[in-house]
């Protein structure tokens, strides 16, 4: 009897196994030798009309495989970008065309932890084959095909459930510098109730972080989390590879219908890998050091996040943008800012206070925020920020000495409840996610 309840199991991934060996292994194979080999690509002759950009080749070299991606095509061959760090292949060295690049998810990935080739990486055996393959890249859908994104989320954190909330199916980015928390408030959004499957991808983190990361705050979360990690120390085709294999994974489960949090952290390394790439394919840079490439890359990505089709499941995509010095008008961060539906700001000042989350509420927004406040709500959250508005902007007059009580009434009432409300918005990740925001402000304000 026991060999019953397993036997259909068996079959179905060795159906999988089959499907996917006959994908991977094309009737006709498509080769050339290697002409040319850099510190970061190769060149290869004799194939440029049977590729195309994206496209995989593999080749042998030192004794194991290398698998590159065609990043230019031009009458003299092709420029393969390796996905390993340094390319071992030698002059004369025949590279062969892959199939195309796809996974199969599967429910059993969750709670494992794979790298940008979708290979695991936990030592916990090889990964469940789901039925269907789908593409790492693929095309975001439809605009007029989508769903509507209008359930509220309750995140738990409650600076962002007053001031900044969001909806099921939202994007919004975490603009921060280093250093300033961004991390631990990614954790604390992993632990928002309301979804069926959790994506992380973690983009150029240090390698010692990332277990830090998984069995400290990400813990009590993991089990239902498929985490995808590309370390600094990695190519960039590595590091522009894990956040499409993870919307992909997310995309997977979304149109299986789950709600699905997906956290990349972060996309601004995103754009320095996509940036290293676009140059060595000879593209010029005209942002900052950013060739045009990067710029309608990043909207490519960031829209597959959201609604999927209607009658489908939803991605509610947080992405952090590593803010590079501080400077929030960065060509990468004004680009990702202009295309999600909203963005959060940690403020260093904020954050020296100790006032943690640091999220800087005026310069906060969630573009849907009124499809989740009430009337009274919106309006109570109006007259919060502007009073907080001017308790910060007569902030140096006050410490200077030049303002006495009496002299302004609101001024004054400002002075007498904004430490408060910012007291009230404290929290830690191992407080209790807040389940009420608004309640939870009256009484710290009536205490």
């Amino acid at each position: 009897m026991q060999g019953d309840s397993t036997g259909p199991d068996v079959l179905d991934r060795l159906t999988a196994a089959l499907a996917s060996g006959r994908e991977a292994l094309p009737l006709v194979r498509v080769s050339g030798p290697i002409q040319e080999v850099t510190a970061t690509a190769a060149r290869v002759g004799g194939v440029a009309p049977f590729l195309k950009l994206g496209d995989r080749m593999g080749f042998s070299a030192g004794g194991r495989d290398q698998v590159g991606e065609v990043v230019r095509i031009d009458a003299g061959g092709i420029t393969l970008k390796p996905f390993e760090a340094r390319i071992e292949a030698g002059i004369g060295t025949r590279a062969h065309r892959l199939g195309d690049p796809t996974l199969r998810p599967h429910a059993g990935w969750k709670g494992r932890v794979i790298d940008a080739l979708g290979r695991p990486i936990d030592g916990r055996g090889a990964l469940v084959p789901g039925p269907r393959a789908v593409p790492v890249d693929a095309a975001p859908p439809p605009a007029m095909a989508r769903g509507r994104v209008e359930a509220p989320l309750r995140t738990g954190v409650r600076a962002l459930d007053l001031f900044t909330p969001l909806c099921l199916g939202q994007r919004i980015g975490i603009f921060a510098g280093s250093g300033v928390g961004k991390s631990t408030l990614l954790a604390m959004l992993a632990g928002a109730t309301g979804f069926d499957s959790v994506v992380v991808a973690l983009v150029g983190e240090r390698g010692r972080e990332v277990r830090e990361f998984l069995e400290g705050p990400m813990a009590p979360n993991l089990d239902w989390a498929v985490v995808v990690v590309s370390t600094g120390d990695e190519s960039p085709m590595m590091r522009r590879q894990a956040p499409k294999v993870a919307m992909a994974v997310a995309e997977a489960f979304r149109d299986g219908g789950e709600s699905v949090l997906l956290i990349v952290d972060s996309v601004t390394r995103y754009a320095h890998a996509a940036r290293d790439v676009a140059l060595a394919a000879g593209e010029p840079a005209v942002a900052r050091g950013y060739p045009p490439s990067v710029f309608s890359d990043l909207p490519r990505l960031l829209e597959r996040a959201g609604p999927g089709r209607d009658g489908a499941g939803s991605i509610t995509g947080i992405f952090s943008v590593l803010v590079d010095g501080d400077d929030h008008n960065d060509p990468v961060a004004d680009a990702i800012r202009g295309t999600l539906d909203g963005h959060v700001v940690l403020d260093r000042a904020i954050a020296e206070q100790g006032r943690y989350p640091a999220v800087d509420l005026l310069g906060s927004i969630s573009r849907l925020a009124t499809a989740v406040w009430t009337q009274e709500q919106r309006e109570l959250v109006r007259r919060l920020k502007a009073m907080m508005a001017r308790y910060e902007e007569t902030r140096d007059l006050r410490l200077m000495g030049g303002y006495r009580a009496g002299e302004d009434a609101e001024l004054d009432q400002a002075i007498l409840l904004v430490p408060r409300i910012y007291e009230a918005l404290r929290q830690e990740p191992g407080m209790a996610p807040s389940e009420d925001a608004f309640l939870e402000l009256a009484q710290s304000l009536r205490s």
